[in-house]
């Protein structure tokens, strides 16, 4: 009979462990994989939405433009803005290198320059938008989780009932429970959310289409094309040697 309670207390443990463990490491397996797509959206920040914002503060050239560009389409103040982007060579040849231009003249390849990055740029928002709403999703189906193990899974009540099992003496029950209690060993192994994306990524406004906003773009463009400048357009869409 010993024998029997052992192996049916030895069952019993190991389904309560890989109930507990394998539900915790699901839980850990979505954060893990969270917490890489949010670091893989603040890069593509940067390469897209970043870069596209530097090619056309380049071409605006005058920090008065600039600003009035912001404020025209809804972006947050300086966002990705420093005079020294607008000032670097290297860094105006790298975001230009390999782009193409389309127009007869100068003026008209810089003001279709300048609108194929805004179209660019929108669409680029556009995504990211997309995906801080799935990563806003899935933190919050993350804490969901959570939520729900811990109303499933209560770390001191699973050893409180395995110590009944192994040993069903009430004084030394108590007494283990005491050091437990002390030792707060569900605090200690308790999960906790990630933080939610729009807490660590910047929201962003849907810019408004090129359509509806044209003639003012068409203005900033025409006031920065006659700016005097120490580069030209072609030679800086020229590849990278």
């Amino acid at each position: 009979m010993d024998d029997i309670t052992k192996i049916l207390s030895l069952e019993v443990k190991k389904e309560i462990a890989e109930r507990y463990f394998g539900f915790r490491k699901r839980i850990e397996d979505d954060t893990d994989l969270y917490q890489q797509r949010l670091t893989a959206s603040s890069l593509e920040l940067e390469s897209s939405i970043g870069f596209d914002l530097i090619r056309i503060y380049i071409l605006l050239h005058d920090e008065h433009l600039i600003h009035r560009f912001i404020d025209l389409v809804g972006l947050p103040q300086e966002f990705y803005y420093d005079p020294y982007f607008v000032q670097s060579a290297s860094i105006r040849r790298r975001v230009f290198s390999g782009m193409k231009s389309r127009g007869w003249s100068r003026r008209s390849r810089f003001r279709n320059m300048f609108y194929d990055i805004y179209e660019s740029l929108a669409g680029h928002i556009e995504s990211y938008r997309k995906t801080l709403s799935e990563l806003t999703e899935e933190q919050e189906t993350i804490r969901e989780q959570i939520n729900l193990f811990y109303r499933r899974n209560d770390i001191d009540s699973i050893m409180s009932f395995i110590r009944r099992i192994d040993n069903p003496d009430p004084n030394e029950l108590m007494a283990s429970s005491t050091i437990d209690a002390h030792h707060g060993l569900d605090e200690k192994m308790r999960l906790h959310p990630p933080l939610p994306a729009c807490d660590l990524l910047p929201t962003i406004s849907p810019l408004p289409a090129l359509k509806d906003i044209r003639p003012q773009l068409k203005q900033l463009i025409n006031e920065a094309y006659t700016l005097p400048r120490k580069w030209r357009l072609r030679d800086e869409i020229l590849p990278l040697a």
